[in-house]
């Protein structure tokens, strides 16, 4: 076994022992992406993929749940915790090698301009996923700091960084393939004005991730700033749920889905990011508060009439082998179909251990016919083996087949705002 296999080995099983996620420690093809190029004609044209475009504009997918990742190196200003390069935090150290062997920016091909290889990288799978003349976009996101209460940033709690402005400027750079989301603290001293420059600068929603930035959704600091998303009818991408993937200790209380009632009430639609699938949170709606799972809470909520055309879920990350318990139920909410949204959580979907399609075979989800397709899809192109696994998945019931419909791929109509549709 050599060094790279190991160290690959011993993440998945560290991954694993610490509940991050489940983890096949030796996946059904390779612990790690190949990062293959050029798809051949004869995958490329094979039905499996081709039956999986039926009924789908691909000029009305935006990919919804996509990470803008780097170093740092090439002056765009992202900033990585240094604890990732410390052997002493081992699981950081780990999962910073998984994300960027993942991105395909591990190599030494990459070094000094991992910033630039990673957004090449998109664009080039992108381009492969979509014929150049109704290719979708990707939705990018920026990643706010850690902050306390009083407001101070607090760089040791945040794992990383990704400025506004970084988003903003590969969606300036790459207007046919990106669109930017924003992400901005409401406990910062600027971030009302800085919300409301965001929207002038063409950001489509704002992405929040509770637990790794330290904000509480339902604290009345949050109201201003929810005022200004409803009134310019800017979605929120919250993650809802317990977060692994980012370090969030102390405070996954914030990641509970039942927060997100402040901003549904203040009139913000809110995506909750994977359906708030991971893990437990206390239910605060019973006396005697016990803990349920996260996607229990979030179902309640979709249940109510009153959050109609507000609370809306996107299905990024939801066919991880640690949530084939969770996928099922969601297939099974046809009532679900028009608030479900496509993402990816790219670069996650190309973490090999975390997925098998050979499993969902097995758990009657797949038809074995089309396993080996899409497993030697997921080779050259993550984002396109998410989308064509997503569309074959089905579920057989009393009521008949459930399966995801083509609306649920064609979100650009719900983020799309009015002064960007017109030139998109």
């Amino acid at each position: 076994m050599n060094r790279r296999h190991f160290l690959l080995g011993a993440g998945a099983a560290m991954l694993s022992m610490s509940g991050c996620r489940e983890i096949n420690v030796w996946p059904e093809r390779s612990l790690f992406n190949p990062c293959l190029n050029e798809m051949p004609q004869r995958l490329a044209n094979h039905p499996v993929i081709q039956t999986a475009w039926e009924g789908v504009d691909a000029a009305q997918v935006w990919d919804c749940h996509v990470h803008l990742v780097g170093l740092g190196d090439g002056g765009t200003g992202i900033w990585v915790n240094p604890n990732m390069d410390s052997l002493m935090h081992p699981l950081q150290y780990i999962q910073k090698k998984f994300y960027l062997n993942a991105s395909c920016t591990g190599d030494q091909n990459a070094v000094g301009r991992v910033d630039t290889v990673y957004v090449e990288r998109l664009v080039s799978l992108l381009e492969g996923m979509q014929p150049a003349s109704v290719r979708g976009r990707l939705m990018i996101f920026a990643f706010d700091w850690h902050y306390s209460e009083d407001g101070t940033r607090r760089e040791d709690l945040s794992t990383f960084h990704v400025p506004n402005h970084a988003a903003k400027d590969v969606a300036l750079k790459y207007p046919q393939h990106f669109i930017w989301v924003a992400s901005i603290h409401p406990y910062r001293k600027d971030a009302l004005i800085a919300l409301e420059a965001s929207i002038q600068e063409g950001a489509v929603a704002v992405k929040w991730l509770p637990a790794a930035m330290g904000m509480d959704p339902d604290s009345p600091r949050c109201d201003a700033y929810f005022e200004i998303m409803a009134r310019h009818n800017l979605p929120l991408i919250v993650h809802a749920g317990v977060e692994r993937a980012v370090q969030g200790e102390g405070f996954q209380h914030l990641g509970n889905p039942l927060k997100l009632r402040r901003a549904l009430a203040a009139g913000v639609r809110v995506v909750a990011a994977h359906c708030a699938s991971h893990g437990m949170n206390i239910d605060t709606d019973h006396p005697d508060k016990p803990v349920v799972e996260s996607f229990e809470l979030f179902e309640r909520m979709m249940a109510e009439p009153r959050y109609q055309g507000r609370l809306f879920g996107d299905i990024s990350a939801i066919t991880q082998m640690s949530l084939m318990h969770i996928l099922p139920r969601i297939l099974k909410h046809s009532d679900w179909h028009t608030r479900l949204l496509h993402g990816s959580d790219y670069p996650l979907v190309g973490v090999m251990p975390l997925f098998s399609v050979k499993k969902f075979a097995a758990e009657g989800l797949l038809d074995p016919a089309v396993v080996s397709v899409i497993q030697e899809l997921r080779d050259y192109n993550p984002l396109l083996f998410d989308f064509v696994l997503k569309r074959h998945l089905r579920l057989e019931t009393t009521e008949g087949i459930k399966k995801f419909p083509p609306a649920i791929f064609t979100t650009r109509t719900f983020f799309a705002r009015p002064t960007l549709s017109k030139s998109l």
